[in-house]
Parts: structure tokens; C-alpha cells; sequence
């Protein structure tokens, strides 16, 4: 059973597929290595070109503090208005982070608050899809699109702007850079906001 950050990865990936799916976008796969060398989570076909996607789910966007405060709601935490960009994956291995080692040509940043346990998330994903999408509560989502190379060359010469900050993820400590919101929106161009996408993809 999946936990922690692994859990939250499997539920925006799983959200994303059904809602590029939905778009009209046709053969959209999971590459099924999460941790892969070239960090590429999902493809897609678009237009005959085949896009691959980095997925960076994010549970920092939830406003209610009651639901904050509350301690079994480990994927609702306060919003931050910034990015998480991982500059190291592993501390012990030195392995680099996802932003500078993705071969994908575009991240889907998509932040999402749960106002479900981590138990109750973790039954929902082994669940299939028509259960899933119903029951799983998503108090808040928002997805942006943002091409990958240029949020890369950006961040190379932007990265000592930004203090460094460990994260313990699923047994292993990983180096983030936290970069406020403005800084990068304004910096990289041509970020497309697909804004709220689960509730479109929920048939009651």
C-alpha cells in the first residue's frame, strides 16, 4: 500500500490521466517508474507528437485552518504561493533532483488539498476508478503547465537566489529550493493555468 509522498504522487498522476484523457488527448501512458533516471512520469499524444510529462504533486494549498491544524490530514497543508523545486533527490547518493535531471518536455505542477486521512487516501488508490473519483475528497486542486526546459534554464542561473531546505520523503532526505510564486511566473514564460480539473472529471 502506497504512503506519504509516493501516495500523493499516485493520486495527481491518476487525476491527470483522466483529465488529459478527457481532453481529447489520445494515448496517454504512465511510464510505471517512479524515481527513473530521466524523471518522465506520463506521455501523451498531441497533434502526432508524443509529449512527456514530470508530475510534481504539491499538498500545500489548503486555507481552512481547522483542517490544517488537524493532524490526520497529512495532504492538507497551508497554501504557500510558492513552487517546491527538488535541487537534490537523495542526500546519501547525491542524486540529482527531478528539476535538473527531467527529461520531460513539460511539468504538471498540480497542488491539491485532501481532507481525507492518509489510511482512507491510501484505500482509495487501490480502489478502481469509478470509486476513486467519487469518494476521494479534493478540497482544492489547481494545475499548472510549464515547459521544462525553460523553467530549467531559468532556475540554473536563479538557484543561489533561493535558500535550500532538506525534505524527509518516504525514508530518504531530499534538498528543495522554495521558490515564491511571483518570482517564477514572472521569470519563465508561457505557463499555461488549467486552474481546478477534478470536479470536471467526477461523474456522480
Amino acid at each position: 500500500m502506497l504512503r506519504g509522498s509516493a501516495l500523493l504522487h499516485h493520486v495527481a498522476e491518476r487525476v491527470i490521466v483522466r483529465y488529459l484523457t478527457q481532453q481529447g488527448y489520445r494515448e496517454v501512458v504512465l511510464t510505471g517508474m517512479m524515481g527513473d533516471a530521466e524523471a518522465v512520469d506520463l506521455t501523451y499524444m498531441d497533434n502526432g507528437h508524443r509529449v512527456s510529462v514530470k508530475v510534481k504533486a504539491d499538498s500545500y494549498f489548503g486555507t481552512d485552518p481547522a483542517k490544517i491544524a488537524e493532524r490526520e490530514l497529512m495532504f492538507y497543508r497551508p497554501e504557500t504561493h510558492s513552487y517546491g523545486l527538488e535541487v537534490i533527490a537523495n542526500t546519501a547518493t547525491r542524486e540529482p533532483g527531478w528539476i535538473s535531471r527531467s527529461r520531460a518536455d513539460v511539468l504538471f505542477y498540480y497542488r491539491l488539498a485532501l481532507g481525507q486521512s492518509e489510511e482512507e487516501v491510501a484505500a482509495l488508490a487501490e480502489g478502481p476508478d469509478d470509486v476513486f473519483f467519487s469518494e476521494l475528497d479534493v478540497q482544492r486542486d489547481d494545475l499548472r503547465i510549464i515547459a521544462m526546459p525553460v523553467l530549467r534554464n531559468w532556475f540554473e542561473g536563479a538557484v543561489g537566489c533561493y535558500t535550500p531546505r532538506p525534505v524527509l520523503t518516504d525514508g530518504r532526505s531530499a534538498w528543495y529550493r522554495i521558490v515564491p510564486e511571483g518570482d517564477l511566473e514572472t521569470a519563465v514564460d508561457g505557463i499555461r493555468r488549467a486552474g481546478s480539473i477534478f470536479s470536471a472529471l467526477v461523474h456522480r
